[in-house]
């Protein structure tokens, strides 16, 4: 069709103006949804893309367009899902005038549900993120590096009050913070849907609010958020750093808590760990019940494992199953990828699962788990580089001949491993986490003002990789 010619060749034009990362990242997902009659339909997967395409490049496009097709009269950007218009509010149309004005709400079309639901709560779908229908907590395998958290969480997606305010879950990748924040969901929207409830990542509670800020509509971005019964925001640690943010999480937090509304939130380290938070802010994260989910056992990956089996209605050997549990030891993302991949491979080529079969499926991830550092091993070789005894590592003294070294161990086992800032404290005589905090910091100031010291603590990262 020579309208697909013509968008082809408008974004081509496109691409070379605005270079490839911004093309990759905001015109590469437009779609040509719909061309008729003049009008030209085009289609972003979301609200915010939409919004920030229409008011960034919608004048843009309009004229490459009618340089193209003069015949063309206006141009409508849209969410292209399976959300429709309602016959009795037919879109506004974009064209050469509303694009150009300073507010997106006025250059993109607002599509209605289908059904007669309040816009209130529509709104708060299109808002919150989607809950993975995998994390419930039938699917969540207990043990004991996660019991406390699971059964944080499990006693606030029951209680018909507030809990605990607000409940902090923290932890490294993977460990499943994310499962029993969909967990606590989807418990409450199956239970008791008359709650309204609103998870989002940290990152898309930050672009909302840029967003609003930008459209000069921040009334309507404090209604959404203070409206609603449960908020679940992930990975917080994503507005560290970021002051206007911050504040805005701050306000809400407050004005949540006031009316008596169940806050859940998630991060990789706890509320005290937190750097960029002000303290006002991690004074209010830490009021609540702190959770921390540690790092899995192999018992625990094991039943991991046999749950994953058991959903897959995959036959694996119990030798593949310890196999797996003993050498995928990183994080349950990754083992239960192993899993999947073990399994896919059986049923494609139609063998049965083996364990020979395994290690050469999985031969690629095995030799990156079997390259994997211990803080033992960097306890030794940095002991041995800077002439040390290795009993020095875990002793009390603190002259700088034996600090420094044991600080450099400090950082290079936050850098090499997986493991936390507790877990390296105990491997350093029993320091506390601050310590290892204090360590890395102080070498990474070290080696922004040092080049000697920074090629030598880099000579050592490369030989324990290598």
């Amino acid at each position: 069709m020579m309208i697909n010619a013509e968008w082809d060749r408008i974004k081509g034009r496109l691409r070379d103006e605005v270079g490839d990362a911004a093309y990759r990242s905001w015109l590469r997902p437009i779609t040509l949804h719909q061309a008729a009659d003049g009008l030209v339909r085009l289609g972003l997967p979301t609200r915010f893309m939409r919004d920030w395409v229409a008011t960034h490049y919608g004048e843009r496009i309009r004229t490459l367009w009618g340089a193209e097709n003069p015949a063309l009269s206006a141009i409508e950007i849209v969410v292209a899902n399976s959300r429709v218009p309602e016959p009795a509010a037919p879109p506004p149309v974009v064209d050469a005038t509303t694009v150009a004005s300073a507010k997106p709400t006025a250059t993109v079309s607002v599509l209605r549900p289908r059904s007669a639901a309040p816009a209130a709560s529509a709104d708060q779908d299109e808002l919150g993120a989607l809950l993975d229908p995998r994390f419930t907590f039938k699917n969540f395998v207990v043990g004991k590096p996660n019991e406390f958290a699971h059964a944080a969480a499990l006693r606030v997606a029951e209680a018909s009050a507030v809990s605990f305010n607000p409940l902090f879950l923290y932890g490294g990748v993977g460990l499943g913070k994310t499962h029993l924040m969909h967990a606590i969901a989807h418990h409450i929207r199956d239970h008791n849907p008359a709650r309204r409830v609103l998870y989002l990542s940290a990152e898309k509670f930050m672009y909302r609010f840029i967003r609003a800020l930008r459209s000069q509509d921040t009334m309507s971005f404090k209604e959404q958020f203070r409206s609603v019964d449960v908020l679940m925001v992930d990975d917080v640690q994503f507005i560290a750093g970021k002051d206007a943010t911050q504040e805005e999480f701050f306000h809400t937090f407050n004005a949540l808590v006031d009316q008596g509304r169940q806050i859940v939130i998630s991060a990789d380290k706890s509320p005290s760990d937190l750097e960029g938070m002000e303290d006002r802010l991690r004074s209010r994260l830490n009021s609540g019940l702190v959770a921390d989910l540690h790092a899995t056992t192999y018992e625990l990956r094991l039943g991991i494992l046999h749950s994953k089996a058991e959903q897959m209605a995959a036959a694996v050997p119990q030798k593949v199953m310890e196999f797996l549990a003993h050498k995928i030891v990183s994080n349950v993302r990754e083992l239960e990828g192993a899993l999947n991949r073990v399994v896919a491979h059986s049923q494609l080529v139609g063998r049965s699962i083996t364990l020979e079969s395994t290690q050469d499926v999985l031969h690629d991830l095995l030799k990156a788990s079997d390259r994997r550092i211990t803080i033992e091993e960097i306890q030794k070789r940095v002991a041995e580089h800077f002439n040390i005894k290795l009993a020095e590592m875990s002793s009390a003294r603190r002259s700088r001949q034996v600090a420094r070294p044991r600080q450099v161990a400090m950082y290079l086992a936050k850098q090499l491993t997986s493991r936390s800032l507790p877990e390296i404290g105990r491997k350093f005589g029993g320091r506390d986490h601050t310590t290892v905090m204090h360590a890395v910091k102080k070498i990474e100031e070290l080696r922004s003002s040092d080049v000697g010291f920074s090629e030598d603590v880099e000579l050592l990262r490369r030989m324990l990789q290598n």
